[in-house]
């Protein structure tokens, strides 16, 4: 009787990884191939070092903070096997943050720190939540003064002490204004206090790059950044890997917990 349910001898059964199955199999792949996305875009369109592969994706930015470099696998795949790719594709000598959504044999004998293992959550485009209210005034981002400006709020409210002081264009160079990354600010009066990007690719949008400063904190600065990037498109699931801090906000925005993904760090 089991053999019932086995398929044809010779057929070919999908893994949900193959290079040529449409992004759409499954959210887990979307919310891959869109973060492999985040990681090459903006290098791309800065002509800064990128690599996008069947099996990874990374961009290089800069040189100061692993922030600005992300090395993203698409498959199940060794690891060391993209680590060593990336050595031999990307600059070698910079930091970067390995995001893979699997888990990972021990990398510390290739250079790399354990970060975690944050959760991917998900939110469905369809599901009715209230929008969150804050005194801040939300705006996109549509000139290069207003990229200096979330850039700074980002640094100095995460906060990332490796790219301080901030000089403009350590992590938003001009041209991402051009592609499918929204950045947004919250502002008191003309004073940028709070920031998120929405980046889509793959029929999901992630949201990166939250961060709210001391002096908007306990306003709903956080809910209300992260919701104007969840709602950017607004036909589209939404995606992001939550920080410890973050994720009562993610909740309460009807964001719900996937599964957990391995976070390594090349100083």
């Amino acid at each position: 009787m089991a053999s019932s349910i086995l398929p044809p001898e010779g057929e070919q059964l999908a893994t949900g990884w193959e290079p040529d199955l449409e992004a759409a199999d499954s959210l887990v792949r979307q919310a891959v191939l869109a973060h492999a996305s985040w990681a090459t875009d903006a290098a791309r369109r800065a002509g800064r070092p990128w690599y996008d592969g069947d099996v990874w994706a990374g961009g290089i930015l800069g040189d100061r903070g692993p922030l600005t470099n992300w090395i993203v696998p698409k498959q199940p795949v060794d690891p060391a096997e993209v680590i060593a790719d990336a050595a031999r594709e990307l600059p070698n000598n910079v930091p970067y943050l390995f995001v893979s959504a699997w888990p990972t044999r021990d990398l510390r004998e290739h250079g790399l720190a354990l970060a975690g293992h944050p959760p991917l959550m998900l939110r469905f485009p369809s599901t009715m939540t209230t929008p969150p209210s804050t005194d801040l005034q939300l705006r996109a981002v549509t000139d290069e003064a207003g990229l200096a400006e979330a850039e700074r709020v980002l640094i100095e409210g995460y906060p990332f002490p490796e790219l301080q002081p901030h000089q403009p264009g350590l992590i938003y160079h001009p041209s991402i204004l051009d592609g499918p990354s929204t950045i947004w600010l919250g502002y008191d009066g003309d004073i940028p206090l709070a920031t998120s990007v929405a980046h889509s690719a793959a029929g999901i949008t992630i949201v990166e790059n939250v961060a709210v400063l001391p002096a908007a904190r306990g306003r709903g600065a956080g809910a209300a950044i992260t919701w104007a990037a969840t709602t950017q498109y607004p036909d589209q699931p939404a995606a992001l890997i939550a920080s410890d801090n973050g994720q009562p906000v993610y909740a309460r925005l009807n964001y719900h917990r996937l599964e957990r993904w391995t976070v390594w760090v090349r100083p």
